[in-house]
């Protein structure tokens, strides 16, 4: 279980911190990373992408690793405010361990005239100086136990109103009708 592979380098430290937490409290489960995938709703690749830094997990996925480690509300509230410190200093991308450190940064075609084309701003920068709604949107993912109950159906007092003002509409029209053709 403690098998991790080293976070990158250069790593926020808010990041780091929030990595290195959800790790141990992956830990405390039990589980195999395939096992964790079966009891939320994010598949082990995702998870393994979690666990390493690589991308920021989604706040649903956080909250459901804390239901499955059967955390405290208290100590479930901590982790929502790591992510939310870690997510907004989040590198846009980070290297991946054993690769250097140019494998994470796109490459761009070269221009005829072997002019190096300028980075896109957007690509060189961290979370914080972007925008936050702009990457990390908090876009629930519940699995299918969690879903919410389906809307109920109408109420039988009200299809009984309905059907007593049907029933009078009929009525007065039989009665009009009688004493028009009477």
């Amino acid at each position: 279980m403690g098998a991790w592979q080293p976070l990158p380098e250069g790593l926020p430290p808010e990041v780091r911190h929030f990595v290195e937490q959800l790790r141990l409290l992956k830990d405390r489960t039990g589980l195999s990373l395939v096992a964790l995938g079966a009891r939320t709703a994010y598949s082990k690749s995702s998870w393994q992408r979690y666990l390493n830094a690589t991308q920021p997990p989604p706040r649903q996925a956080v909250v459901a690793l804390c239901r499955v480690a059967g955390t405290g509300a208290e100590e479930a509230e901590r982790f929502g405010v790591r992510w939310e410190l870690a997510v907004k200093v989040w590198p846009r991308q980070t290297p991946l361990p054993g690769k250097p450190d140019d494998a994470a940064t796109p490459t761009l075609p070269r221009k005829p005239d072997d002019a190096a084309p300028p980075i896109p701003k957007a690509l060189t920068q961290t979370a914080a100086e972007r925008d936050p709604g702009d990457d990390y949107e908090d876009e629930p993912t519940l699995p299918w136990w969690d879903a919410p109950p389906p809307a109920p159906a109408p109420s039988s007092r009200r299809l009984l109103t309905t059907a007593l003002v049907l029933a009078a509409v009929l009525a007065l029209t039989a009665v009009i009708g009688a004493l028009a053709f009477g």
